[in-house]
């Protein structure tokens, strides 16, 4: 009973894998899109892209946990009092998915 338990377990994860995978990319790019649509590049830079008025986001993802993001996202205040970054009005669908693309960036 438990060999076979195991095997479901390890086959779910295999077969499971590339479609968690696919659904994450789909959150990223829903995210990037969000990037761009929201108007984030006006203070903020990515690679070469945006201006440079608030911290360049390129190594974002290396530096902050995406729990971290969410809560940035959700009220920049509640992550760090003085933040100069105004609360942005998302839904909580585009919060997971610009924090999403924020984390893969390193």
């Amino acid at each position: 009973m438990r060999l076979s338990v195991l095997v479901l377990a390890v086959t779910l994860g295999v077969v499971g894998a590339p479609a968690l995978a696919e659904e994450r990319d789909v959150w990223v790019e829903r995210g990037q899109r969000l990037f761009f649509e929201q108007g984030c590049f006006g203070c903020h830079t990515v690679g070469k892209v945006g201006t440079p008025i608030g911290p360049d986001l390129s190594q974002v993802g290396a530096k902050y946990p995406p729990s971290y993001l969410v809560g940035w996202l959700r009220d920049p205040t509640t992550q760090e009092p003085k933040a100069h970054m105004p609360k942005i009005e998302l839904g909580e669908d585009e919060i997971r998915a610009l924090a999403a693309y924020l984390s893969t960036l390193r």
